[in-house]
């Protein structure tokens, strides 16, 4: 409906097409209609199509509430807030209603009186589907009155009795009511905490302490936990999971190309990153999740990935203003340095203490040396090797601009084929032009077809 045309009372609402339904089922209804015309259920959400998407779809057109478990940085949170999508774009509530009751059936005490006083003059207010969508990251800290509610003295000191439920102050779990309510890191929750939610996982209802309240609340809830937290921080209870309808394994992206899109969609770069740079980092990432050395309990986050693209593309542009190159694009002289500061990012094993920085340089060598391999394999790269072949030397580096990186080799027969299999095109401009050249070098030294020297911020190739 339009803004104008929504009732404004429950009279007018009686009188209009709407129609009560559970969120669940508002859920599902949304669902298969996307579904039917082919339309993205979760847009943002990378790699998971042929793994978790089908079993999440299966988990809400069956009403039940969800477990997503899995290593830290598989886009979890990610995955629960999309869920807010599948939610009507408005639906309407009772105006001032703590817990937004539907109009057409009041459950809190405070609606029932007012609907008996009004009755088809109740006020009627309309809530967009952002507003139905509640988190909470759990903590240590976290109380029963957070989640459930608790006796609010402010309205017991306004002359209340103790005895009177509209004493209650609900937490967040009740105001989540006929919406989505996300629970991250559920492992983090006292075992004592998680018994309250008992009662809303089962009988759809909520306790506080010595009231005899029943609000049937209409919610999905949607919790979050990381596979070590069993054993480690703390676990969820057995009769809490039991509750729950489905436990959902996430996992990082399968393929390189679903790590390139992650990264390009999710990182904000203040320099252009060459497809070939995030096909760079995207193996490196991947190389780390494999390596040995890495504690893959821990798990390596696709922030990992993130972090090392905007970073490069940061190096690029304090490049660019130290040599003074007014082509902001990254080269693989952008990507070394910034090993140091993803250190911190990555859990190593033990006995791995000092290496770490050396086994991250490893890892970024072979990732430059697959990528190599992937993008210019088969093709004729002796234009590049003939000019090594008269013991010609090439600088290249952070300290040289792209336009004297050029200028050194001058014409360079198959560079457009080159440029063709890293995705730069017929129009690529200087900056990106240099990035492939020096990519080319670097793969050259790492296949053991030239040297390569560095001194200071300057790199020698052919020397």
């Amino acid at each position: 409906m339009a803004l104008a045309d929504r009732p404004e009372t429950l009279g007018q609402l009686r009188q209009s097409a709407y129609e009560p339904r559970s969120v669940k089922k508002e859920i599902r209804d949304n669902l298969v209609s996307r579904l039917r015309k082919g339309e993205t259920a979760f847009p943002g959400i990378v790699g998971f199509d042929d793994t978790v998407l089908p079993e999440l779809e299966s988990a809400l057109l069956a009403g039940h509430d969800l477990v997503l478990l899995g290593e830290r940085g598989q886009g979890k949170t990610r995955l629960m807030r999309t869920l807010s999508q599948l939610l009507d774009e408005f639906s309407p509530a009772v105006s001032g209603c703590e817990i937004s009751d539907d109009p057409l059936r009041p459950v809190c005490g405070a609606c029932q009186r007012r609907f008996a006083e009004l009755g088809d003059d109740l006020p009627v207010s309309w809530r967009h589907r952002s507003e139905r969508y509640t988190e909470k990251l759990a903590t240590p800290d976290t109380s029963v009155g957070d989640l459930v509610g608790d006796v609010d003295p402010v309205k017991v000191a306004a002359g209340r009795t103790l005895g009177d439920p509209e004493t209650v102050h609900y937490g967040l779990v009740p105001r989540a009511n006929r919406g989505v309510f996300g629970l991250n890191e559920l492992p983090d929750l006292a075992e004592r905490i998680q018994v309250a939610l008992f009662n809303v996982l089962e009988e759809r209802d909520i306790q506080i302490r010595g009231y005899s309240l029943r609000l049937p609340l209409d919610i999905l809830l949607v919790v979050t936990a990381n596979p070590e937290d069993y054993t480690n921080r703390g676990r969820i209870i057995t009769p809490l999971k039991d509750r729950f309808g489905a436990e959902i394994r996430t996992h990082y992206p399968a393929e390189v190309a679903d790590e390139m899109r992650l990264i390009a969609q999710e990182a904000q770069v203040v320099a252009e990153v060459p497809e070939h740079l995030l096909e760079v980092l995207a193996r490196f990432t991947r190389g780390l999740r494999q390596s040995p050395s890495v504690d893959q309990r821990s798990g390596v986050s696709a922030r990992f990935a993130i972090a090392a693209a905007e970073s490069v593309a940061a190096s690029a542009l304090r490049r660019s203003a130290r040599a003074g190159d007014p082509q902001l694009v990254a080269r693989v002289c952008d990507v070394a340095p910034v090993v140091p500061t993803l250190l911190g990012k990555v859990e190593f094993e033990m006995g791995e203490e000092g290496r770490e920085r050396e086994i991250l340089e490893h890892l970024l060598r072979l990732a430059v040396a697959e990528t190599f391999r992937a993008r210019l394999s088969g093709l004729d790269l002796t234009g590049f090797t003939d000019v090594f072949a008269e013991g010609t030397i090439v600088e290249t580096g952070e300290l040289v601009p792209a336009a004297e990186v050029l200028g050194q080799l001058g014409p360079i027969p198959g560079l457009a084929k080159v440029l063709d299999r890293l995705g730069a095109g017929d129009d690529a401009s200087p900056g990106q032009i240099a990035a492939a050249v020096e990519f080319v070098l670097e793969g050259l030294h790492l296949t053991r077809r030239i040297d390569k020297q560095t001194l200071g911020g300057r790199t020698l190739y052919g020397a």
